[in-house]
């Protein structure tokens, strides 16, 4: 199978600090790839390796056919990064700027106007294409600086947290644009803060936990690795998280806190066990207000995950 990026033993160390722990993964042509980490992970290092903005200290990358290091041109020609922040000029109108883009590109002047023009249509703007960017709305601009991406034609595109800062209506129109992208065959390769992002878009997902990576596949795969169902326990005042975890210390069960501080939640096998878990929480005297048994969300996944390889590497 040819892929569009093939990773083997990448690493990278700033100061004595390795960042990137030897990694490797391969991303299928046409497929969106997301990268998952928590901060400081190394996601945004090996971003920039890919797309040759930094040099890796070894291992090999072959992106779009390429070597990174020693084919970085040919590299170059063939991708295009969108990063957290619209890289474009607001003195500008949204047409004007995918003229320019365009032209920059190396397309012919005689071109770019038309491609432009379908681009910016593609993406829905074309009622604002003649307004200055600096009066477009959060959703508006990212929605352009993706097209200002693709404008000519890219055989992969890297989205660094493309929707970061973004409301909700705004995320969801440009998930409708990712979606496009993948309708014409272009490779994603997708960073994101939001679980629920890579859960709705990604093919294949890669979880990367102090320069490794700790986990991959579908998200449905990646649910069915941290056991059959949720145990989400709702408790009526705060308890402290560890006098959680030392009730549970014999159980094979990984707590963690919801973002919600009252609710606590935990990976379990069987209903068996949760009906054990909770009856010990009550027996304790923990307020428990509710409980409930379903299937695993993304987020859940990538908690599960992460708590684990850090227990890990404290112990």
């Amino acid at each position: 199978m040819e892929y569009a990026i093939d990773v083997r033993g990448l690493s990278k160390s700033f100061q004595g600090n390795e960042v990137v722990k030897g990694i490797n993964l391969r991303v299928k042509k046409g497929e969106l790839f997301a990268l998952l980490g928590p901060n400081g992970a190394g996601k945004t290092t090996t971003i920039n390796m890919l797309t040759t903005l930094l040099k890796a200290d070894g291992g090999t990358a072959v992106v779009a056919g390429y070597d990174v290091e020693n084919q970085a041109g040919d590299v170059r020609k063939r991708i295009s990064l969108t990063g957290q922040f619209a890289a474009l000029d607001e003195g500008l109108t949204g047409l004007q700027n995918l003229e320019m883009v365009a032209k920059l590109s190396g397309c012919p002047s005689r071109d770019a106007r038309s491609i432009s023009e379908d681009s910016i249509r593609s993406f829905g703007l074309w009622e604002a294409k003649d307004r200055t960017v600096g009066h477009y709305s959060g959703g508006m601009r990212r929605r352009l600086d993706i097209a200002a991406s693709i404008v000519t034609q890219p055989e992969l595109i890297f989205l660094d947290e493309p929707t970061t800062g973004l409301d909700p209506q705004s995320r969801i129109q440009v998930w409708e644009v990712v979606r496009m992208l993948l309708g014409i065959g272009t490779t994603v390769v997708l960073t994101t803060q939001y679980l629920e992002e890579a859960d709705q878009l990604a093919d294949r997902i890669a979880v990367i936990d102090q320069g490794r990576i700790i986990a991959e596949g579908t998200p449905t795969q990646l649910k069915a690795s941290i056991g059959g169902k949720t145990l989400s326990i709702q408790l009526s005042e705060p308890v402290e998280l560890e006098r959680i975890t030392e009730l549970l210390v014999d159980s094979p069960l990984e707590v963690y806190q919801d973002d919600n501080s009252l609710v606590y939640k935990m990976a379990v096998q069987e209903a068996k066990l949760a009906n054990e878990t909770v009856h010990r929480l009550l027996s304790n005297d923990i307020p428990v207000e509710y409980f409930t048994l379903g299937e695993p969300s993304l987020d859940e996944v990538f908690l599960t995950l992460t708590h684990s390889k850090t227990k890990e590497a404290a112990s």
